[in-house]
């Protein structure tokens, strides 16, 4: 089926690594002119601040299939920097909720400098799907580049849309007891959050506490 443009869930997992399967289209997406014009200023204006961002590709999800035993999505390569503008390409990303054997979440307030939710708290790791990836390889990279650790399992949960348009594979991440974590450079400071939302701080937003209740309904 198509990606759709209801923000919200898509599909509900959880899946395994190998019932995530994904078909890349051999031909780049077009998007119209005005968002590759937006998507070139949002870019100039990241590198202002201080942001290494390089404009690769990505991906845009064109369709997926959804169902208890499986999930396929069909993918196509994006100029990663569409994802800066507001009528832009609706790219894919992978968002690795994570969590250790005691139950607690790992949150990271997010550098300045960086291009998703800068100077705001955020729940694990994510970043965008690269050419040629599986969201799944996405999810495990991410968490061994922005936090030094590997899952001791790991799934996929559900397939979100944001109101952005961004669509989020969600994964969740349970580590081992004693596992540490070391943060890269774009975060400023974590912290473990309890097992329980209502017990989370005031720095856990709404969208956090969203995020994760849908992982546990």
């Amino acid at each position: 089926m198509g990606v759709g443009a209801t923000p919200g869930p898509l599909a509900r997992g959880p899946w395994t690594a190998d019932q995530v399967r994904v078909r890349w289209r051999e031909t780049q997406f077009t998007p119209p002119a005005a968002a590759t014009a937006v998507a070139d200023a949002a870019l100039d204006a990241l590198r202002d601040r201080g942001s290494p961002t390089d404009d690769g590709l990505s991906a845009r999800m064109a369709s997926f299939e959804a169902a208890p035993d499986r999930l396929e999505l069909e993918l196509e390569p994006v100029r990663w920097s569409l994802r800066l503008a507001i009528e832009g390409a609706e790219g894919i990303s992978a968002l690795c909720v994570v969590r250790d054997a005691d139950g607690r979440w790992l949150a990271g307030r997010r550098a300045a400098w960086v291009a998703s939710w800068p100077g705001r708290w955020a729940l694990g790791a994510g970043g965008a799907v690269d050419l040629g990836e599986s969201p799944v390889q996405t999810l495990a990279r991410e968490l061994h580049e922005e936090w030094s650790v590997a899952a001791q399992r790991l799934t996929a949960e559900a397939l979100v849309r944001l109101p952005s348009g961004l669509v989020l594979l969600v994964g969740m991440a349970r580590l081992d007891a004693g596992a540490q974590v070391t943060m890269d450079a774009e975060h400023e400071t974590y912290a473990w959050w309890p097992p329980d939302i209502g017990e989370w701080p005031a720095e856990a937003d709404e969208p956090l506490r969203r995020m994760a209740g849908l992982l546990l309904s």
